[in-house]
């Protein structure tokens, strides 16, 4: 099916997709505790301030997102790419979206809890660890996209329901795992406790995973997109210059290839630079 573009304005920028995100993980986390705690009638206070202590014997869960940081081992160039979106217009067609790759991010919480006597503490710690332990999937849900115009929709041009059904063919789903990890010593919680002017308690660290959308950009017609001087998808006797050599009545020398076809969906109105001669109407 040909992708069409009926855009008001070229190339018009909308809001990021993903910036409430991170502040929904933490709420999801929140949530979670607060959803399945079942030890007794009164749920525990959760609080986000190392250093608040109550003055009864009301029990806290203090979650704390103490570091973030990006993951380098699935990160993708910058380039713009056509998104995994399709949104019908009222020509009858779908309108064509670019974006950035998600920026893969780990968000790093430190769960620690207080009451008035240690083994309820440790009663309510324990509970905690087995609770986030059976969490696989903290977030599991159509993945979000603002338009240039502002509607939220996801992937299949439908407006954005956080609760819809997530086994629907070609539909972006959008998950955030949460893992129990070692990442802070004693040494560096008790630095911490101290930087908050808090006391010291027993701590858990987790990691939650999560693609950061940024924003989408519509195009119209014909626009082409500018992708980068790549070696990779330039002919090999261009990308290397005079590296043949005569021998003889024969030619020796690295031969002549294809042209690299990039993985994914297939390009949408995109002429290589290098190509000089290229239909700029062209699919390729």
């Amino acid at each position: 099916m040909k992708v069409t573009s009926a855009a008001p304005q070229l190339f018009q920028t909308g809001p990021m997709s993903s910036f409430q995100t991170i502040g929904e993980v933490t709420e999801a986390i929140h949530r979670r505790i607060l959803d399945t705690y079942d030890i007794n009638e009164r749920p525990p206070r959760l609080e986000e301030d190392l250093k608040f202590v109550p003055k009864d014997r009301e029990e806290v869960v203090y979650v704390y997102m103490y570091r973030t940081s990006m993951n380098p081992n699935l990160q993708n160039q910058k380039r713009l790419r056509l998104a995994p979106i399709e949104v019908p217009n009222d020509s009858g067609g779908k309108d064509a979206f670019y974006h950035r790759p998600p920026l893969l991010m780990d968000l790093f919480y430190l769960v620690s809890v207080h009451s008035k006597f240690r083994s309820d503490a440790e009663r309510l710690l324990g509970w905690t660890l087995l609770t986030l332990h059976h969490t696989p999937k903290l977030v599991y849900r159509p993945r979000r996209y603002i338009l240039p115009d502002g509607r939220t929709v996801d992937s299949l041009g439908r407006e954005w329901d956080p609760d819809a059904d997530t086994q629907i063919k070609d539909l972006q789903v959008e998950k955030v795992s949460l893992a129990l990890v070692d990442d802070l010593t004693v040494g560096d919680a008790i630095n911490l406790y101290t930087l908050h002017e808090a006391p010291y308690r027993p701590f858990l660290t987790y990691r939650a995973r999560v693609a950061l959308d940024g924003p989408l950009t519509s195009t119209e017609g014909g626009s082409g997109i500018a992708m980068g001087d790549d070696e990779g998808l330039q002919p090999r006797d261009t990308a290397f210059p005079g590296n043949k050599k005569k021998v003889g009545p024969r030619t020796f020398g690295r031969p002549t290839g294809r042209i690299h076809k990039p993985p994914g969906p297939d390009a949408h109105n995109v002429r290589r630079r290098f190509d000089k001669k290229a239909d700029p109407d062209s699919e390729e």
